[in-house]
């Protein structure tokens, strides 16, 4: 599981430009509750012989200083048109100012949208199976990044496969894992986790013991990320 869990208080988060579960994207603004939760993988037994992929993959979608004491967790789904938008116009700067600065760590979760995005799990799949070998965020940026190449693909396979090796992923063991789908069950706990803490779109975003629901600007994520390092200050010891 994650190494640190992130507790999720009663919050109202205003819903911006996002992907529904339930509907097509929508961008239209309004307010949702987010019911308190605890957003953190659950992964199979130390028995089972996925579980060292499991602890692996988790890990590696990890990034930041072990002392951060801000956590920013983002709940995606790899074909959502918002979570490229929010990728790509806004991930580098928050990553740039605040995750490599140690100030911050963060996590990625799993919520594909398979209902209107019939890749979004081979694709969470194809990211978490680089995570075994530690290439996790480079996989994560290429999917975004290639998004229109194999979002609406017969065999995206192909393209998630030409992607790994360009990543410098081991070919063979991420063969294995993805023929396996080995992967599938920590990302299904993924959204089991997020949907009970009321997560119902992605992108959705925890600073803190702040939600965000949609594709912010940066601007929002740099209030959001110095007032929760500001209450950190503030608090007292």
């Amino acid at each position: 599981m994650l190494h640190a869990r992130v507790r999720l208080l009663p919050l109202i988060a205003l819903l911006s430009a996002a992907c529904s579960r339930t509907e097509t994207p929508s961008a239209q603004a309004s307010e949702v509750t987010v019911s308190t939760g605890d957003v953190a993988p659950a992964m199979a037994g130390p028995s089972a012989p996925e579980d060292s992929l499991s602890t692996k993959a988790d890990r590696a979608r990890i990034r930041g200083a072990e002392t951060a004491q801000v956590w920013l967790v983002e709940i995606s789904d790899f074909q959502c048109p918002f979570c490229k938008q929010w990728h790509d116009e806004t991930f580098a700067k928050i990553d740039q100012e605040y995750v490599k600065t140690g100030k911050v760590r963060m996590a990625y979760l799993n919520f594909p949208l398979t209902r209107i995005h019939k890749n979004a799990q081979i694709a969470a799949e194809a990211a978490m199976c680089a995570g075994v070998q530690g290439k996790f965020w480079e996989l994560h940026s290429a999917l975004f990044q290639a998004q229109p190449r194999w979002a609406e693909a017969k065999t995206p396979i192909v393209v998630f496969d030409s992607l790994a090796r360009a990543a410098s992923v081991e070919l063979k063991a991420w063969d294995a894992c993805m023929s396996s789908h080995a992967m599938a069950k920590l990302i299904e706990a993924d959204r089991d986790r997020s949907a009970k803490a009321g997560v119902e779109s992605t992108p959705t975003f925890f600073v803190g013991d702040r939600a965000l629901a949609g594709a912010y600007p940066v601007d929002t994520f740099r209030v959001a990320i110095d007032q929760a390092l500001a209450k950190l200050k503030s608090a007292p010891r």
